[in-house]
C-alpha cells in the first residue's frame, strides 16, 4: 500500500514537472512575443514620426523658398546636406531631418529635394521623401493673345489657349480656351457682342445673354469666360534682363550695320553668324502692304556674309539689337535669341524671322528655344511651303505672323501649304500665319498645326518668362 501511494506521487511530481516546464515556456514564449510586439510597435511608432519628420524637412524648405526663392543652399553659401533639429512641443530634441538639394539646371525652375528624416530614440530608423517643386512658366499656355484673336478654319491646336481679348475659334481646340473677356464685339463683322469665346462653326453660337452652347466638336475640352487677364507688360523689364545677361554671361551682338543677323544652329552646339546685305525684292510692283500691316515687307534673305561660327554662351542667352533670321538643329541645348533696341521706341522695334525649319533633335524637355522679339516674329514671303518651328515664341509689342501677300500680286510665295509650330506663342497682337478676305485674296498656310511643348511649363528657356513667384509642388514619392 506505502509503495502504491509513493508510486503516485512520483507519478504527480512528473506530471507537474512536465506540465510547469509547458507553461514556462509558453508564458515565456508569451513574454518574447509581447516584446517583440512591443518592439515592432515602437519601430513603427518610429518610423511614421521618422517620415513625418521627413515631410517637415520638405514643409520647411519650401518655406524657405517662398522667402528666398534663389538660395539653394539653406542660407549657408556652403554645400549640403543641412541637417536640423527636430523638436516636440515641449521642446525636447526628438529628431532631424537632413535636407539634400538639387538646384535647377539652366533655363529650368525644377528644385529637387531629398528629406532625410531621423528619430532620436532609434538612430537606426529613418524615412526619405523626394519632392520637386517649380514656378510655372509662360508656358501654362500653347498660345497666349494681349488682343482680339481669331483661329481660322484649318487651324488645330494641341494645348491651352488664353486670350486678354475676345476668342473667335473656327478650328479644332484639343484643350480649353479661356478669354478674359465675358464678351466683345468681334471686329472681323458687324453686329451684336459675341461670347468671350466663340465659334463661328455650323451652327453659329447664339448671341449673349443666351445660354453657352456646349461645342465639343470644335472646343473638346470646353471653354471658359472671363478668368483673369495675363500680364504682357512685364515682358519689357524680360528682354532688357536679358540684354544685361548676355553682356555679362552670354553673347551680345550690336547693330548690324546692314539688315540685320541670320544664325544658323548646328548640333554641335554651335552656330554660324551671318550679316544679312540684301532681301529678296517683292516680285511685283503691286506685291506691296495692301493691308497697311506695321513692318511689311518680304523677310527673304538675298545675300549674307559670314561673320564667323560661335559657340553656343553656358548661360544660353544670345542678345541681338538689330533684326534677327533664325534656323538650324540643337542637340541638347537650352537656348534664348532675343532681339531688341533700347530704349523703346515703336519706330526702331526688332522682328525675328523664320523661314527655314528650326528643329530639336530631342523631344524630351532636352533641347529648348525660345525666340523673344520686341516687335514680331515673323515666317517671310519665301518662306519654306512645309515649315516646322520648335520653339516659344515671342512677339512683345508685336505679333506672331505672317504678312499678308496679296494674291495674285505676289504670286511666288503668297500660297504656302503646312506650318507646324512645337511650343508655345505668346503674341501682343493678334496671331496668324494666313489670311482670307474672300475670292482670291487668300493668303498664308493653308494648314496650321500648333503642338504644344509641355515640358517648357516648369522646364522653359533660359529667363523665359514666369507667371508666378511662388514654388509649387509637381511631383512627390517616398522613396524610403
Amino acid at each position: 500500500m506505502n509503495n502504491k501511494i509513493e508510486n503516485q506521487k512520483g507519478t504527480i511530481i512528473i506530471n507537474a514537472l512536465i506540465f510547469g516546464s509547458i507553461a514556462i515556456l509558453f508564458i515565456s514564449g508569451l513574454i518574447s512575443w509581447g516584446a517583440v510586439n512591443i518592439k515592432a510597435s515602437n519601430r513603427a511608432i518610429n518610423q511614421e514620426l521618422a517620415f513625418q519628420i521627413a515631410e517637415a524637412g520638405v514643409d520647411y524648405y519650401r518655406w524657405h523658398l517662398a522667402h528666398e526663392p534663389t538660395d539653394f543652399q539653406d542660407g549657408t553659401g556652403a554645400p549640403g546636406p543641412y541637417v536640423h533639429d527636430f523638436f516636440d512641443k515641449d521642446g525636447d530634441i526628438i529628431g532631424q531631418f537632413s535636407l539634400d538639394i538639387t538646384p535647377p539646371p539652366s533655363g529650368s525652375t525644377i528644385v529637387v529635394i531629398n528629406s532625410t528624416g531621423t528619430v532620436t530614440a532609434d538612430s537606426s530608423v529613418s524615412s526619405i521623401v523626394e519632392t520637386q517643386l517649380a514656378m510655372p512658366s509662360l508656358a501654362k499656355f500653347s498660345i497666349v493673345v494681349n488682343s482680339d484673336v481669331r483661329f481660322g478654319s484649318g487651324t488645330e491646336v494641341f494645348g491651352p489657349i488664353h486670350s486678354n481679348g475676345g476668342v473667335r475659334f473656327d478650328g479644332l481646340a484639343h484643350n480649353i480656351v479661356t478669354s478674359a473677356r465675358e464678351n466683345y464685339s468681334d471686329p472681323d463683322h458687324s453686329g451684336g457682342n459675341e461670347f468671350g469665346v466663340h465659334t463661328h462653326v455650323s451652327p453659329l453660337d447664339p448671341l449673349p445673354p443666351n445660354a453657352v452652347p456646349d461645342r465639343t466638336d470644335v472646343f473638346e475640352a470646353g471653354r471658359q469666360f472671363p478668368v483673369p487677364a495675363v500680364d504682357f507688360a512685364g515682358f519689357t523689364s524680360d528682354l532688357a534682363n536679358i540684354k544685361t545677361d548676355a553682356q555679362s554671361g552670354g553673347l551680345y551682338f550690336s547693330d548690324s550695320g546692314a539688315l540685320g543677323y541670320h544664325i544658323i544652329l548646328n548640333t554641335d552646339d554651335t552656330f554660324r553668324l551671318y550679316r544679312v546685305d540684301s532681301l529678296q525684292p517683292q516680285g511685283s510692283g503691286w506685291c506691296r502692304n495692301w493691308a497697311g500691316e506695321d513692318r511689311w515687307g518680304t523677310w527673304s534673305i538675298r545675300s549674307q556674309t559670314l561673320l564667323g561660327t560661335y559657340a553656343l554662351p553656358a548661360n544660353g542667352l544670345i542678345f541681338l539689337e538689330d533684326n534677327v533670321w533664325v534656323d538650324g538643329q540643337i542637340n541638347t541645348a537650352r537656348l534664348t535669341i532675343a532681339s531688341g533696341v533700347f530704349p523703346e521706341n515703336q519706330s526702331t522695334y526688332t522682328n525675328i524671322i523664320v523661314n527655314d525649319d528650326l528643329l530639336y533633335t530631342n523631344y524630351d524637355g532636352q533641347d529648348v528655344i525660345s525666340l523673344m522679339a520686341q516687335g514680331d516674329v515673323s515666317a517671310g514671303l519665301y518662306s519654306a511651303d512645309t515649315l516646322r518651328i520648335d520653339a516659344a515664341l515671342i512677339a512683345q509689342n508685336g505679333r506672331v505672323g505672317r504678312n499678308f501677300y496679296y494674291y495674285p500680286y505676289c504670286p511666288v510665295g503668297s500660297h504656302r501649304d503646312t506650318i507646324t509650330l512645337y511650343g508655345i506663342i505668346a503674341t501682343s497682337k493678334r496671331y496668324g500665319f494666313a489670311w482670307g478676305c474672300g475670292g482670291s485674296c487668300w493668303s498664308g498656310y493653308t494648314n496650321r498645326n500648333i503642338i504644344y511643348d509641355a515640358n517648357l511649363l516648369y522646364g522653359p528657356p533660359p529667363s523665359f518668362p514666369l507667371v508666378a513667384n511662388q514654388y509649387e509642388t509637381i511631383s512627390w514619392r517616398k522613396i524610403k
